[in-house]
């Protein structure tokens, strides 16, 4: 079956997953975790590529990202894949893939879903038992975005600043966000988008990107077959 062409718009923020292959671990030790993100930190500047939010999970990572270019996000998961890759298989003396195929991502309708998918995306460790509270994760943008913790990696989008006239008014504001869980039937709208690679956002947003790219933009229409959605 041909792969489903990515949609490539510059300064549209997309919501990427890569996975581990068959779901096993990507991460063992925090040296791996910080030689990601240090990769990662470079691979956003040399592709042009915004990082709003991200966590890194034992076996997958989440990333909010706008692109620059078309291909920025292309680019940048290529650049740290093979990079991560190569210092995994030198480090734990193994060899073959590390990933699951390649990136799945979903393009993101920023002013009804921007906020949300960046609580998504920080609250995974909570959805799957490892803490309490995003606050209790080491690996994940929260402590930048809610409490103003230092982090190189992270440019703020333009909804992120408009929160609070200031970053402490923005930063309590983000946190407040975080005062109820998401519903169900929000993050199930999120994974599916992502797993089917089909645009997260309204009608009439999904409307003008059908005619911008001619590329599938909802589930079940514009002329091809849903894909089977999987959790995370």
């Amino acid at each position: 079956m041909p792969r489903k062409p990515r949609i490539r718009l510059p300064g549209q923020p997309q919501h990427v997953i890569q996975r581990g292959n068959n779901r096993e671990p990507c991460f063992y030790s925090v040296f791996d975790n910080r030689y990601y993100l240090q990769t990662l930190g470079d691979a956003l500047v040399q592709e042009e590529c915004q990082l709003h939010a991200y966590v890194l999970m034992t076996n997958h990572v989440h990333l909010l990202v706008t692109p620059g270019v078309s291909h920025g996000i292309s680019r940048l998961m290529q650049a740290v894949g093979r990079k991560y890759v190569k210092y995994i298989n030198r480090t734990y003396r193994r060899s073959g893939t590390l990933w699951e195929g390649r990136y799945k991502a979903s393009l993101i309708d920023s002013d009804a879903w921007l906020l949300t998918c960046m609580r998504y995306i920080e609250m995974n460790p909570v959805r799957a038992g490892m803490v309490e509270h995003p606050s209790s994760y080491r690996w994940s943008s929260f402590h930048a975005n809610a409490r103003g913790a230092h982090d190189p990696l992270l440019t703020s989008h333009e909804l992120y600043v408009a929160l609070g006239r200031d970053p402490a008014g923005r930063q309590f504001a983000y946190r407040e966000l975080f005062s109820g869980g998401l519903e169900a039937g929000v993050v199930h709208e999120i994974r599916e988008m992502l797993n089917q690679e089909l645009v997260l956002g309204r009608e009439d947003f999904r409307d003008r990107i059908l005619q911008m790219t001619q590329r599938q933009v909802r589930r079940g229409r514009d002329g091809r077959p849903p894909q089977v959605a999987t959790e995370e």
